[in-house]
């Protein structure tokens, strides 16, 4: 099972450009931008921050100013741009509902804010959504006991809705000057 973290999102802020903690916390916390898909307080930013560093993702560099105490400016690594090119391509993303509402949302995210195409990544998750799908349905048909054909009938109108809803992001990527509201 894959652990959701905000890591691969964070390298993917500090590509577009060099921010401190506090820029970074502002994406979190901001509704328009990722503040609706993470729930991020300031100690596990930081947490997150060390242990990027530890794994040589990103570097820190300590920034002096007039007006405030220094501040460590955050970059990615070539290790780290390596990182989020393998997150952003990766072509068997989870079918799971929680990952999809916040990993695939911040991959779509992030390809926007790098101005990079989000069609594979479209295409990748509505992949392994439509397969998992198609195997909870060839599974439900010989499932033994009514509660598994219920559970499974649950994820079945889940992965139908996903389906759906990954239509109308790549409708909406597309044309992004639709009429069509998110």
């Amino acid at each position: 099972m894959r652990v959701l973290t905000p890591d691969t999102t964070i390298l993917g802020l500090l590509a577009r450009k060099t921010q401190h903690g506090y820029q970074l916390l502002e994406a979190f916390h901001d509704p328009q931008r990722l503040g609706s898909v993470w729930k991020l307080s300031t100690s596990q930013l930081y947490a997150v921050l060390k242990r990027l560093e530890r794994q040589g993702w990103i570097s820190g560099c300590e920034q002096e100013s007039e007006n405030a105490p220094p501040r460590v400016e955050y970059s990615l690594t070539p290790q780290g741009q390596s990182k989020l090119h393998h997150w952003l391509n990766d072509p068997a993303p989870s079918a799971s509902i929680r990952h999809i509402r916040v990993e695939f949302l911040s991959r779509l995210f992030v390809a926007q804010s790098l101005r990079y195409s989000a069609q594979s990544i479209i295409d990748h998750q509505r992949a392994v959504c439509l397969a998992e799908y198609l195997r909870l349905k060839n599974a439900q048909e010989g499932s033994p006991s009514r509660f598994s054909a219920l559970a499974a009938k649950m994820v079945l109108a889940q992965l139908e809705a996903v389906l759906d809803w990954i239509d109308h992001c790549e409708r909406m990527i597309a044309d992004p000057m639709t009429e069509e509201h998110y």
